[in-house]
């Protein structure tokens, strides 16, 4: 082989592979605690009289695995495929990917055993004890290194849009749980946080919402700036706007924490201060959902057809509702009727169920048969009845709570005129919501039937196929200088 052949550099496609999987598994699990904790509501001796199953114990590992487990898992799998493709080149690192994978699966089982026995720190979606945080963190500095490592080394002049999103999800949410995560230690299984009062409200609000805004928002647009084009097979609409909204998204989102704490002690130009933020953060989110659905120009007629893309852009429509629906939920007078109210659930799981869980999976869609060298999923007819299993179930459970929120909201406020009493007990507006949390089950056996479904399309695709090896020429100077 003469010196100026060009030499053949191997993707690391197997910890992809990995993530792909876990990611299917702890979607139908998170889901159907979902599923289980909604049923609870309506039947509470569906608890067994047994503490580590009651609804105060299994929410937060609902939550967590649904975050974490299943959402994380798809971004990391999904950022360390985008990456290579896009820089064409072999991940920085194949031990600390390998490290990465590993770590992260840990920490999602020491969720599932730590939080039903009641060891938590009692802050929303930061509930793990201060052991596992620190794996967390250096999960996370892992995953930081081999992201940015491949970035480094990239075969390209330029920075695909989807790795800017990625990166800026990756490095802030670092940050985030950091300094969130700062306690004082009382022992293996206790801690405390390091913030007093209205202060450690407003730093857990300020991860809170930005665990929402850069892992939930920023991290899943990064997933859409690659599937969508590719599913599509059309250029993205405009790659200016999407350097454009990158930078108004992430210089808006991070202010936008406070319109958790409206009518608290937080102070009140911190309370102004995060729903003007959010109200201007509309601008950017529309921005990003605007040419996402553009990207279809010229291709609409495949929406008739393709199932995948179907769910694709039918995310995007939830995305952009739910990021209309939020900033008008962070308007003092209209957070005054909806805080505290079903309607805050509707809005969560709107952005949860119809935007993050739909790109996801049909990206996943478009993603495991190309792992497994297969040309397209075992059954295109199921991914058909999925989307419809999927999407009626969002439908039933945001509207059934959006309807729930607004009159328990009503029932609340309602006195009466002649002495200034309330109308309605608490106990009563709880009575009143029972049909809607029934809709809401049913809605979420829809959706968890459409995962099943889906994991067994999954298995029958990678049986039938083999993992695939992907490979790109580069020159003997570069190969040399990739493999050190």
């Amino acid at each position: 082989m003469s010196q100026t052949s060009p030499q053949q550099i191997e993707y690391n496609l197997k910890v992809v592979r990995q993530f792909a999987i876990m990611t299917v598994i702890w979607g139908i699990i998170g889901m159907a605690l979902g599923v289980w904790i909604a049923a609870q509501l309506i039947w509470p001796e569906l608890n067994f009289d047994t503490p580590w199953l009651t609804y105060s114990r299994l929410r937060p590992l609902h939550t967590n695995a649904v975050i974490f487990a299943f959402g994380t898992s798809a971004l990391m799998g999904t950022s360390f495929y985008i990456v290579q493709k896009t820089c064409r080149t072999r991940l920085f690192s194949d031990k600390l990917a390998a490290f990465v994978f590993w770590s992260w699966q840990t920490v999602i089982v020491l969720a599932v055993i730590t939080l039903p026995l009641g060891l938590t720190s009692s802050k929303e979606y930061a509930e793990l004890e201060w052991p596992i945080d620190i794996l967390i963190a250096l999960s996370w500095i892992a995953y930081v290194m081999v992201f940015f490592g491949t970035l480094v080394k990239r075969r390209t002049s330029h920075i695909y849009v989807a790795n800017w999103f990625y990166g800026g999800f990756i490095i802030t949410i670092a940050v985030l749980h950091i300094v969130n995560s700062m306690v004082l230690p009382v022992s293996l299984t206790k801690s405390y946080s390091v913030y007093a009062g209205a202060v450690d409200a407003m730093v857990q609000w300020w991860y809170g919402h930005n665990a929402v805004g850069f892992l939930l928002t920023a991290g899943f647009l990064g997933m859409m700036y690659y599937f969508v084009p590719k599913q599509a097979e059309r250029p993205v609409y405009s790659y200016r706007l999407s350097v454009v909204h990158f930078w108004a998204l992430i210089g808006l989102y991070i202010w936008a924490g406070p319109h958790h704490l409206h009518y608290t002690a937080l102070p009140d130009w911190a309370q102004s201060l995060g729903m003007v933020m959010s109200v201007i953060l509309f601008v950017p989110s529309w921005g990003g959902m605007i040419n996402g659905i553009m990207t279809l120009s010229g291709a609409w007629h495949k929406l008739k057809t393709d199932p995948i893309l179907r769910f694709l852009i039918v995310s995007l429509s939830f995305y952009g509702m739910s990021t209309f629906e939020g900033p008008m939920m962070a308007i003092k007078s209209v957070n005054a009727l909806s805080h505290y109210t079903d309607w805050t659930i509707g809005h969560v799981h709107s952005g949860a169920l119809g935007w993050v869980a739909m790109i996801t999976i049909g990206s996943l869609y478009y993603l495991i048969p190309r792992l497994w060298g297969q040309t397209q999923m075992h059954s295109v007819r199921w991914i058909n009845i999925h989307f419809w299993l999927h999407t009626i179930g969002v439908v039933l459970y945001i509207v059934a709570l959006w309807i729930s929120g607004v009159m328990q909201g009503l029932m609340w406020r309602a006195v009466n005129a002649e002495d200034g009493t309330l109308t309605y007990s608490f106990v009563e507006s709880v009575e009143a919501s029972y049909p809607f949390w029934f809709i809401r089950f049913v809605g979420g056996l829809f959706i968890v039937t459409g995962m099943i479904l889906m994991a067994v399309n999954c298995y029958r695709t990678i049986r039938a196929g083999k993992p695939t090896v992907e490979t790109i020429n580069v020159a003997p100077r570069e190969a040399a200088t990739h493999s050190a």
